[in-house]
């Protein structure tokens, strides 16, 4: 098959392979068929298969998950797939900051295998519309405020690792609500993949690393931090023995006096089945949602 050269890309078929003078070729595949051709060779040789599934906007939230898949896997495989169903009407789909490009580029140097950046078609072909439902746990929290958001994420990652049977996938714990959710739904359909939670990666000052914090102004990334501390405060007033609604009421209105506009929730969940706790336990999660400007933050942190 005829091969061509454009701008350091070499195209064959669907498969992309960017090179440059410091690393090896990263594949980037766009079809079902072709990462599963890849996939038979990986099997064929008895190597495993880490799967680290993103929406691209790579940070280092991103590339710790990559490392720790790198440190586990024999192979791993990074997704680029912003996934239009777990946006809604009035999110920010059309305005997701994306640059394949530079998250090929920010690829190079971490020695990943396959890039898989299928396209909406491709992903969701005509007469698509099995839909997977979470629910209960699924209906707290973001699923309150973000109705049929569980449903998309827990479909796209079914379908990818019908697409890839990785064993091994990675997901962020600042994701807290979705990394239940989809471990929830590898036990009850006996999906055969190990799902690795991993530390939530922060700037210096505690702000949790999001690709939506390109959102915040110079006037809101300076206030931003405080959401964090704020759930740190509550843990402290909780281990102390305050009274758990007015310590909640108080982290709210610090927030609100602070400059940010809007809070979704404060909570302190039983850190398994995420339903609210009305007295302090160590097996518990505290997990907040606010809006400061027109950015929607979210963040938690262990109790122990």
């Amino acid at each position: 098959m005829l091969m061509r050269l454009k701008q350091g890309l070499f195209h064959q078929a669907n498969i992309t392979m960017l090179k440059n003078d410091t690393s090896n070729a990263i594949t980037t595949v766009r079809t079902v068929s072709d990462l599963r051709n890849i996939l038979k060779i990986w099997r064929n040789n008895k190597l495993t298969v880490g799967l680290v599934p993103t929406m691209g906007a790579l940070h280092d939230g991103h590339f710790s998950l990559i490392k720790r898949s790198l440190s586990l896997s024999d192979r791993t495989i990074v997704t680029l797939f912003v996934n239009p169903k777990q946006f809604g009407s009035n999110e920010d789909f059309d305005k997701y900051p994306i640059d394949e490009l530079s998250d090929i580029k920010a690829l190079e140097n971490l020695s990943v295998d396959v890039i898989f950046a299928p396209s909406t078609e491709e992903m969701y072909p005509t007469g698509n519309i099995t839909n997977i439902s979470i629910p209960d746990i699924g209906d707290l929290l973001e699923g309150a405020f973000r109705p049929g958001f569980f449903d998309a994420v827990a479909t796209v990652v079914c379908k990818l690792f019908m697409i890839s049977s990785p064993d091994f996938a990675f997901f962020g714990e600042k994701d807290y609500q979705q990394l239940l959710i989809i471990k929830k739904m590898v036990q009850d359909l006996n999906i055969p993949t190990e799902i690795v939670g991993c530390p939530i990666i922060r700037s210096k000052d505690g702000l949790a690393l999001s690709s939506r914090n390109v959102y915040l102004s110079e006037k809101d990334r300076l206030v931003a931090p405080l959401l964090y501390k704020i759930l740190n405060e509550i843990l402290d007033d909780a281990k102390n023995g305050e009274e758990l609604k007015k310590t909640l009421n108080n982290a709210k209105m610090n927030l609100l006096n602070s400059g940010f506009t809007q809070i979704d929730y404060l909570k302190i969940c039983d850190k398994k089945y995420l339903t609210e706790l009305n007295n302090f336990s160590f097996d518990a999660r505290i997990l907040g949602a606010a809006w400061i400007g027109n950015t929607r933050l979210i963040d938690n942190i262990r109790v122990n």
